[in-house]
């Protein structure tokens, strides 16, 4: 049972078993209010025998069986929500821990906004149902199940009366289940369009009102806005309509037991203590089931929010071992990657980068040099070939132990809303303040860093948006250097910098790039004459390999860029 609700609801173990607990509460909590009416059953009994009374009596009976539906109402109150809100913060890390393992290339294929609205939406939504419906309609199944075998051994005719309208409600219920869902999931669909258009019209405020785009953009966003608004009220009619049917459906009960009763009475088969007693059970049932269709419909708008956290959990996660290398130097061997599948972007590259030793990889725009990057730091897998690290396949080695011999930085720098400090620290977290500052120096940091409002203590906003592009590069560099990694990967690390900082910078990567190994790609084709190697890619395959002298002869692409450099560098405006 525990499995099963994993599974179908998409919840973490423990989530299961608080389920559980809730559902037995909520069965209790049903079941609580049995005792009070067979006390009232057996006054009425003792009445119409003629029997003596003790008033006192029953009034303790009832006081003890209000004091015991307290009890467990409130114990129903805490076990429901202490889990709920439990699960909810456990499902929140457990997806958070998925976002973690799982290949980057899935992120490449999905917005962030509708990763964010699974981690925070969605899981509200879960934690709604958990709260009010999931362990609701669990308990009324075994409080349901339980009362119905015990009317069918009292009076199956009775019985029947109370149990088939309502088993007919809920069925019916169920029926239109398959539409309710298809008109859920187009309004789940469109929600999420609507989240990714704003945060689109947010990071692209700049652009949107610099293009005159502000009333396009709003005019997209409102037609999302309409479009939301009909499929809600399409799905609440979708709901309703069966919804309020079913609920009349479940109050014939009431009116079919008394009916067959009466007959039953006039035959002399039943007395009228039965009847009262069975029409009360009709009616509590069928209140209860008021309540228990709409908990129903609550499942069934879960069911789309419930399928998109199981996708993440389900995920094929990166797996591997702890690498035990030898070396650091780096082969690929015949390397094949592709995005889209029928799309590649690299076939067959084979290279090595050795140790203590610089490798440059240059080529036009999307010959595949980011690309190789990523997949010699493990952030995408290779689909076919091997990189081999020290001697180790890496993709035989655990992603989290392979990044702590690689600093890299990369063309897009990403910076947190935090200090200075501590952006520059996470190469590092148990660096000191001086070894921080002393990086940020070498870095070419420190001179924009001491302008700041608090120095090294200043927020620089989220993504470093307080500051320049070229400031953002620099601390971004300060991280990886701070790092110390034997293996250093730089994608276009003076992109965004100036001549007078790139110089700084270059000056100070002679010393802290000694004895490591180094792989870079650089547009400025003369910061990298002096590699040890460089490998020249071409349309996502190896052109040439060699040092500066060798492809200039050997090589007619490299030396047409060389050419086309020289031409850029001596461009006037």
């Amino acid at each position: 049972m525990k499995r099963y609700l994993e599974e179908k609801f998409g919840l973490t173990e423990t989530g299961a078993k608080g389920l559980l607990k809730g559902s037995w509460s909520f069965f209790f909590y049903y079941f609580s209010f049995v005792p009070p009416l067979l006390i009232v059953f057996s006054f009425v009994e003792r009445s119409l025998a003629g029997k003596n009374l003790n008033p006192w009596e029953y009034f303790v009976y009832l006081v003890i069986g209000a004091v015991i539906m307290y009890v467990i109402t409130n114990m129903n109150y805490k076990i429901t929500y202490n889990e709920t809100y439990k699960e909810a913060a456990n499902l929140r890390i457990d997806l958070a821990d998925s976002f973690r393992k799982i290949p980057l290339s899935y992120f490449s294929k999905h917005d962030v906004s509708d990763l964010a609205q699974t981690i925070m939406a969605d899981v509200s939504a879960m934690e709604h149902a958990l709260a009010h419906a999931l362990g609701n309609c669990i308990g009324f199944i075994f409080y349901f199940t339980m009362v119905s075998v015990f009317m069918l051994l009292t009076n199956i005719p009775l019985a029947l009366s109370v149990i088939l309208p309502i088993l007919g409600a809920i069925i019916f219920l169920f029926l239109s289940k398959k539409k309710q869902l298809q008109i859920r999931k187009k309004h789940y669909i469109t929600l999420r369009k609507i989240s990714e258009e704003l945060q689109s019209a947010i990071e692209m405020n700049q652009v949107i009102q610099s293009y005159g785009l502000k009333e396009k953009i709003k005019n997209q966003i409102r037609r999302l806005l309409k479009e939301s608004e009909r499929l809600q009220w399409k799905s609440e009619v979708t709901a309703i309509v069966p919804m309020t049917l079913a609920n009349h459906m479940g109050t014939l009960s009431i009116g079919i037991t008394i009916a067959v009763g009466i007959k039953l009475l006039e035959q002399g088969q039943i007395t009228l203590l039965y009847l009262i007693g069975f029409t009360i059970a009709a009616a509590k049932i069928s209140l209860a089931l008021g309540g228990l269709l709409s908990y129903i419909g609550e499942i069934f708008y879960i069911d789309a929010r419930v399928r998109r956290i199981r996708e993440i959990r389900n995920q094929k996660v990166k797996e591997g071992k702890k690498g035990t290398f030898k070396d650091f130097t780096i082969q690929l061997n015949h390397v094949s990657f592709a995005y889209e599948k029928g799309f590649p972007v690299i076939e067959d590259i084979t290279f090595t980068a050795k140790e203590k030793e610089v490798t440059a990889l240059v080529g036009p725009s999307g010959c595949g040099k980011t690309t190789i990057l990523r997949l010699i730091s493990k952030l995408y897998d290779v689909d076919t070939g091997e990189i081999i690290i020290g001697g180790e396949n890496i993709k035989k080695v655990d992603g989290e132990d392979l990044f702590q011999h690689i600093s890299i930085v990369f063309q897009e720098v990403t910076l947190f809303n935090t200090s200075v400090m501590e952006n520059i620290r996470i190469g590092n977290l148990s660096a000191s303040d001086e070894e921080v500052i002393e990086v940020a120096k070498k870095a070419g940091c420190h001179s924009f860093i001491k302008e700041l409002p608090n120095r090294y203590e200043t927020l620089i906003g989220e993504n470093g948006i307080r500051l320049s592009g070229g400031e953002r590069q620099r601390i971004s560099i300060a991280r990886a250097l701070l790092k110390d990694a034997p293996i250093i990967i730089l994608d276009e690390i003076t992109a965004s910098l100036d001549i007078e900082n790139e110089v700084k910078i270059q000056d100070s990567l002679k010393n802290l790039l000694k004895d490591k190994t180094v792989i870079i790609i650089s547009h400025r084709l003369k910061s990298i004459e002096n590699a040890d190697k460089i490998v020249v890619l071409n349309q996502g395959r190896v052109d040439h390999i060699g040092k500066h002298e060798d492809l200039m002869l050997a090589s007619k692409l490299y030396g047409n860029m060389i050419e086309k450099s020289v031409l850029t560098e001596k461009f006037e405006y």
